[in-house]
């Protein structure tokens, strides 16, 4: 099969992003469009989009990961979607890859591509981290995001190939991250949680929260990573506690 269009749509949310959006949308100038969907920001981040010029900068309230993203696919005019965080960056060697696919013949619906993670500008990789592979450049008609309250992800009718570079993720840089994170998701994974019919627990909470800090710290050695290794167990367990806590308590306002 050959490919006949070659465009690209790159597709971002963003909600304050001043510190992060200039440097995402600088490793995508070279593709065809850049569609940027923000729900609300009170920063520069509009200001920086607009000084992108293939960037289309634009509101849209927010409805939720899953379906804002969807949001911004639908008003991409290319048929091939690359979906980035607004703290993400594509590297060199991904966008090679990228072009390098789109002239080649395939049946392949969508890419996995190797996310690396960094922690004040170390690369992790440990803690269950890397790899860290995620389906991101697809084919507007055969995937879409699903609708889950946190961690979404796109789901794809058609084989999957694999691409080399990385898209790189700097959400992490001082302890507070960590933990405002671990914070921000445990009530919607709880709801989730929650919807799906599963309980908890005090007791629950507390051997959970266990096992996640030895999965990611000695099962997945974490504790190669040093001091990030340490942040990463700890907060994982810190929002693996607060989640199954969360849960219980919802099932008790029934």
């Amino acid at each position: 099969m050959t490919r006949t269009d070659t465009n690209i749509s790159v597709t971002i949310i963003t909600l304050n992003e001043e510190q992060a959006i200039g440097a995402c949308l600088a490793s995508v100038a070279w593709a065809d469009e850049v569609i940027v969907v923000d729900s609300g920001s009170s920063d520069r981040t509009g200001d920086i989009c607009r000084s992108f010029p293939n960037v289309r900068f634009m509101h849209q309230d927010w409805l939720g990961y899953g379906p804002q993203k969807n949001f911004a696919l639908a008003q991409a005019s290319h048929q091939w979607i690359l979906s980035l965080d607004a703290d993400e960056t594509v590297s060199p060697e991904l966008q090679e890859a990228i072009k390098d696919a789109l002239q080649a013949p395939s049946q392949c619906a969508g890419y996995r591509i190797g996310r690396r993670n960094f922690y004040r500008g170390r690369w992790i990789r440990h803690s269950g981290w890397w790899p860290d592979e995620i389906i991101r450049f697809f084919k507007k008609d055969a995937g879409q995001f699903n609708n889950r309250i946190v961690h979404e992800s796109v789901e794809l009718s058609g084989p999957v190939g694999r691409l080399t570079g990385t898209i790189d993720h700097r959400s992490f840089h001082a302890a507070e991250d960590f933990l405002e994170k671990a914070r921000r998701y445990a009530i919607p994974g709880a709801l989730q949680m929650h919807a799906a019919g599963k309980r908890g627990s005090a007791l629950l909470a507390v051997i959970k929260a266990t096992a996640a800090f030895i999965k990611s710290y000695l099962l997945k050695r974490g504790f190669l990573d040093g001091r990030a290794g340490l942040l990463i167990a700890v907060s994982g367990a810190v929002g693996v506690f607060y989640r199954v806590i969360k849960l219980a308590e919802l099932a008790e306002e029934e």
